[in-house]
């Protein structure tokens, strides 16, 4: 039976193709790193005198450390290009090492803030970068921007749209938007008057005194008597209003 295993299996190899060679071999390296202390302290020994053998108990260790699972400190990184919710270019951020490699390194928005780095983009000009007020701004002004704002007002007592209406309606959102940052449209808006109901209008918000966003809003009549009340309007922002000025469409 073995002498017929050979005939079939000596030719093959014979030939180098048909096995792998050690150069093929992948060599990766794993910086893997376990700290241990031995549970039994091994034997000490007198000086000039042969080392004592270890027994098998001094072979038993506990786990001080595994750095595969500890948690990684946050590095700094420097940043090539304005990024939402961190910064404008040239700011150095503190990030987590797995949001730093993925979102910032690879798509080349950052660069590590090594000294030969932080040197360069301090000399570096950025008068062509666009720069943002603040790190969030780019989100607030998107936020905005998708934002239909209804301006509720009295059905039955006469009335002209100011900011601290459009004030009011802002913070029943969630948003705290002062008096001086709106900006109304040039035409005083009146009423009551049934023809405008759900139309809508722009108005400008100023952030920081920089970013400028258009605001959708759309007004809505109320009445506190039950039988003058309008049919409520469920959803309406997905519904698109006509413009109260047409010469103000985006």
């Amino acid at each position: 039976m073995w002498r017929s295993l050979i005939r079939v299996v000596g030719p093959a190899v014979k030939n180098e193709t048909c096995l792998l060679s050690a150069e093929n071999i992948l060599q990766q390296q794993l910086r893997t790193t376990f700290i241990l202390k031995r549970r039994v302290t091994p034997f000490l020994t007198r000086k000039g005198y042969p080392q004592k053998k270890l027994r098998t108990r001094h072979y038993v260790y506990e786990l001080v450390k595994d750095t595969n699972v500890e948690k990684q400190p946050n590095i700094d990184v420097i940043l090539t290009s304005f990024v939402d919710d961190l910064g404008n270019a040239g700011n150095k951020v503190n990030v987590k090492p797995h949001y730093a490699y993925n979102n910032l390194l690879l798509p080349g928005l950052a660069v590590y803030a090594t000294p030969g780095n932080i040197t360069k983009f301090q000399k570096v000009e950025t008068k062509d970068v666009k720069h943002y007020s603040s790190p969030k701004v780019l989100k607030m002004m998107e936020s905005l921007s998708r934002l239909s704002l209804s301006i509720v007002m009295n059905k039955d007592s006469p009335w002209t749209i100011q900011p601290w209406h459009v004030r009011a309606s802002f913070r029943k959102c969630g948003f705290i938007v002062p008096e001086d940052a709106i900006t109304m449209p040039s035409k005083h808006i009146k009423g009551p008057d049934l023809n405008i109901e759900g139309k809508e209008f722009y108005v400008t918000v100023t952030i920081n005194n920089t970013e400028k966003v258009k605001v959708r809003c759309r007004i809505h009549h109320w009445s506190t008597n039950p039988v003058e009340k309008l049919p409520y309007v469920e959803e309406f922002w997905k519904t698109p209003g006509e413009l109260l000025f047409p010469e103000n469409a985006e």
